[in-house]
């Protein structure tokens, strides 16, 4: 087992994302889980990130989950679908599927997410 405070993790900032902050939780480096790893994102209002497929830099491709802690988040597949999601709420990425998120809303949004490693 590996304890991870919150108040102990540092930001970073991933690929086409703005006005957020991301803290990666659980993964390789953090805690030594190999199959996935686990972040907290905080999305400001009109923050989120652009059309993003689902593959990582050098092209595999791995599955993405979004539990919505608090707030609200417009989830828009490539196709043009979007689906608003609210707390309580998750959505499943599928490996090559297109999305943007945006948090409509004038609160923060926070959301879980958890992805895949291969």
């Amino acid at each position: 087992m590996k304890k991870v405070s919150l108040d102990k993790v540092q930001p970073y900032n991933p690929p086409a994302h703005f006005d957020m902050t991301a803290l990666k939780l659980q993964g390789k480096e953090e805690t030594g889980i190999t199959q996935f790893w686990q972040g907290l994102s905080y999305f400001l209002p009109k923050g989120g990130a652009e059309m993003q497929y689902e593959k990582d830099s050098f092209g595999a491709e791995f599955e993405k989950t979004y539990f919505i802690v608090k707030g609200e988040l417009t989830v828009t597949s490539a196709g043009g679908e979007s689906l608003v999601l609210v707390e309580g709420d998750s959505i499943a990425i599928y490996p090559n599927e297109g999305r943007s998120v945006l948090n409509h809303t004038n609160k923060t949004t926070t959301a879980l997410v958890t992805v895949s490693t291969h």
